[in-house]
């Protein structure tokens, strides 16, 4: 497949492309519930007649054969939105389409990954008499609450995987630039998630009762103390403690207190060590206020932090500049929010490239998770162009 007609299905596909972005838009579905997104999905499959498997209930994992010897490449988009409102504007003004669920949507950007995945499929469909090798297209469902992971893990264990290429639009980086740097990207994850259970009772007899509110406030208090004099001065974990829950009336004392945030970190070791100091703190902690603690199944490292291999990044930095535009590759900085795509890249070499998105006078720039969040539409295509490169080039040499 030349760089030619790289750039010529590309055009070709633009606009079908855009319209695959909006419908999925529209649908918008929180994971592990994206039943009408998956079914979209699944008839765009069908369409160029790829043979496709289920990853759950709603992930899909298409195949393309060549039928030819060649490289194993897996292709991965997620699928599922956010259970928040949508502004119906931007930042600049009303957007080009709005989310058919109030209380659910694409606040993150995954409607453009699944629209530049099916755009990216039907273009290798078209040449593949020119390819060799198997594409896997991995449509990823429940990304955002980890649903759909374990999935699509397992479906693709069944086969031998080479390479592994995603790409996650990026609202800190200019709309026209694509970061494909080695090395870490974004932010491995540990969650805080502690019920102190002490013993109710009278506000005027405190004496006679257990407070967890005291102990909850303690147990800040010695974390950050633990966290400043343990953590690798080194390393950055970031500690972020989003919530303290204890009583809802003045003359009560609760009979439990609740603590909830997460951790993130570049280095797996340093964010085990601090997912450890989570567990030991509050232990230590309750034990001083005759407390009991719980922790919930989400005290732990949840995902490590995404890291692209070195190869396979330098492969797309030296490959992508023949289809991309002068100056469309950039750097950016390391990203704190977490992914799964870390997973993926545990087991296979690959790329996890982010696509900017910050356009002023499109109005795309908010932050993702935020209701005025919305996608530059114009970088679709350097999504698809890239995709289509990393593709063709691995498929012809390889990392070296």
């Amino acid at each position: 497949m030349t760089n030619e007609e790289i750039q010529k299905q590309t055009q070709l596909l633009k606009d079908y492309v855009v319209d695959c972005r909006r419908t999925i838009h529209r649908l918008a579905e929180v994971g592990p519930m994206e039943v009408k997104t998956s079914a979209f999905i699944q008839s765009q499959i069908e369409e160029v007649g790829l043979p496709f498997e289920k990853a759950g209930n709603t992930g899909l994992l298409a195949i393309l054969d060549t039928g030819k010897p060649g490289p194993h490449i897996a292709l991965r988009a997620d699928i599922d939105a956010l259970p928040m409102p949508e502004n119906p504007n931007n930042l600049a003004g009303p957007r080009v389409c709005v989310s058919d669920d109030p209380g659910t949507c694409h606040a993150c950007g995954h409607d453009a990954h699944s629209a530049m995945l099916l755009g990216s499929m039907c273009a290798l469909v078209a040449n593949k008499d020119t390819l060799c090798g198997i594409v896997y297209f991995c449509f990823e469902a429940g990304e955002e609450n980890g649903t759909g992971i374990e999935d699509m893990l397992a479906a693709l264990s069944k086969y031998k995987i080479d390479t592994i290429l995603g790409i996650h639009v990026y609202a800190s980086l200019e709309s026209g630039k694509i970061c494909v740097d080695a090395g870490p990207r974004m932010a491995g994850a540990a969650g805080i998630d502690i019920n102190f259970v002490g013993k109710g009772g009278h506000g005027s007899r405190p004496d006679l009762s257990i407070n967890p509110v005291y102990c909850a406030a303690n147990y800040l208090n010695n974390l950050a103390v633990a966290f400043a004099n343990q953590i690798d001065a080194n390393e950055t974990v970031t500690l972020g403690i989003t919530s303290i829950q204890g009583g809802t009336v003045g003359n009560v004392i609760p009979d439990t207190a609740k603590v909830l945030g997460s951790l993130r970190f570049f280095n797996m070791k340093e964010g085990q060590k601090g997912a450890t100091i989570i567990r030991e703190v509050a232990e230590h902690t309750a034990a001083m206020h005759h407390c009991k603690v719980e922790f919930s199944d989400r005290t732990k490292v949840l995902l490590g932090p995404v890291t692209n291999d070195e190869a396979c990044s330098a492969m797309a930095k030296d490959v992508l500049p023949e289809v991309l535009p002068e100056g469309t590759i950039s750097s950016a900085e390391k990203w704190y929010a977490s992914e799964s795509f870390g997973r993926y890249l545990e087991l296979y070499p690959g790329v996890f490239a982010f696509l900017g998105i910050k356009n002023p006078a499109y109005g795309s720039g908010a932050q993702h998770h935020n209701e005025y969040f919305d996608v530059d539409e114009n970088v679709l295509p350097i999504g698809m162009l890239s995709t289509l490169k990393y593709t063709t080039a691995y498929m012809e040499n390889g990392c070296k």
